[in-house]
């Protein structure tokens, strides 16, 4: 059984270790992968760009592909899954319409004000004088975000009514392109945040392992927001109550408003949560895929089959489907470019990738690496993500730490304090 998975980053490593790990696959192909997947047992990187949908549908086709599970947003925003589906191939993910939920932050909070779905107050602007006298109207703290796809990067947390002016002059100036010629200005959030991610199919839902991403750089909390930092799973501030509160206030409702408004949604949703004092939900963003860093954490958790799970959900059958996980915790701590995320790292050396998994306690999912006459380097601004598993997270942070610190290159940084919050 072959397998396309399309994407080149941490979470695509994840999830191509992991679907190798099926019976019966006999090769999982990644487009266009990266270098840590060329010593992995199955994997084979093709070089087919993510977005490149005309190439990886021809590929799909020659190559008999059993299942196309797509891994980055770019592509289902572009309609991959649309364009797959019209040629009766079987390929895993929301179509062009649904992927708008993440394609788009006002088309997103539209959607959520009109079918009653927890979330900040907002409003959208195209233009800065409105925006900075809303701003001034409303005062700080306040959230800006681009509106379309900026690679985690378009959202500031502004603590000062100049800050958030500056993000707003700044994106509408052109920062992101396109994806912020429109800005989207949120009420600020209190409590803590949390990812939860279902896997949907029409009107049904299965819930992943809570998790919880750490976006600042900085130790703390602070600093610059960023696409991640690292995670950990499970996240207690998702209780028993507070999952069934968001299955049945948030999820469900957010998936039956799709079908109904004639977007019937297969895939990962991914529900960024704010969780209050009282215990109170509210949606911060929605995703169309799994997260990053989410996934590596998730994926060492894991431990029923999951390209069963995604034939169900694509087949209409995901009752029928079984999950199962690790009882105790996993962690990914993500090692970044010291630039991050103003910049990315090019060409450094990159070693102790075997020494931090030489005793078995580490994986290390690569990311932002490219191979320069067989030398790995760096190529990108998150570059590794060192993740473990334990029956604590204490123990599972312990291991993760101690296989980073076994790796460098020039100038690069993590955070000592993912998990901290649980711990």
């Amino acid at each position: 059984m072959h397998l396309l998975l399309i994407g080149s980053g941490g979470r695509e490593h994840a999830m191509a270790w992991k679907l190798a790990q099926t019976p019966g696959v006999t090769r999982v192909s990644i487009a266009p992968g990266n270098p840590g997947m060329l010593h992995e047992d199955k994997l084979t990187p093709v070089a087919i760009e993510a977005t490149d949908i005309e190439s990886l549908l021809d590929f799909a086709r020659n190559e008999s592909v059993h299942l196309t599970i797509v891994g980055p947003e770019a592509p289902l925003v572009a309609g991959i899954v649309d364009t797959f589906t019209a040629q009766g191939l079987r390929i895993f993910g929301p179509q062009k319409s649904a992927a708008q939920l993440e394609g788009s932050k006002s088309f997103a909070k539209d959607f959520m004000a009109r079918n009653n779905i927890p979330t900040a107050s907002y409003a959208t602007f195209s233009e800065v004088a409105p925006a900075l006298e809303y701003i001034h109207e409303q005062g700080a703290p306040i959230v800006i975000k681009a509106d379309g796809l900026a690679a985690g990067k378009g959202v500031v947390v502004a603590q000062t009514e100049a800050e958030a002016c500056a993000a707003v002059e700044s994106m509408l100036a052109g920062q992101f392109g396109e994806a912020g010629a429109q800005v989207v200005i949120e009420g600020f959030l209190a409590g803590e945040e949390a990812s939860f991610i279902a896997v949907v199919s029409g009107r049904d839902a299965m819930a992943l392992a809570s998790s919880q991403d750490h976006k600042a750089r900085d130790e703390g909390d602070l600093g610059p927001n960023t696409g991640g930092m690292g995670a950990y799973s499970p996240a207690p501030v998702v209780t028993d109550s507070v999952h069934q509160h968001v299955m049945r206030d948030i999820v469900q409702p957010t998936i039956d408003a799709l079908v109904d408004e004639g977007m019937p949604f297969t895939g990962f949703l991914y529900v960024g949560l704010m969780i209050d004092e009282k215990n109170q939900a509210r949606v911060v963003e929605y995703n169309v895929r799994l997260g990053d860093p989410e996934t590596q954490p998730l994926m060492m958790r894991l431990q029923s089959d999951l390209l069963a799970l995604l034939d169900h959900a694509v087949d209409g059958t995901l009752p029928d489907a079984q999950i199962n996980w690790h009882a105790g915790s996993a962690i990914g701590i993500v090692m970044a470019a010291g630039e991050y995320p103003a910049g990315s790292s090019q060409g450094k050396p990159i070693t102790g990738i075997e020494e931090a998994e030489s005793n078995g306690e580490c994986k290390v999912f690569q990311a932002g690496t490219r191979l320069e006459a067989d030398q790995l380097v760096t190529a990108g601004g998150r570059v590794l993500c060192v993740t473990s598993a334990a029956d604590s997270l204490a123990k599972a942070k312990a291991q993760a730490e101690a296989g980073a610190s076994s790796i460098s290159w020039d100038g690069c940084r993590y955070r000592r304090d993912i998990g901290h919050r649980a711990l």
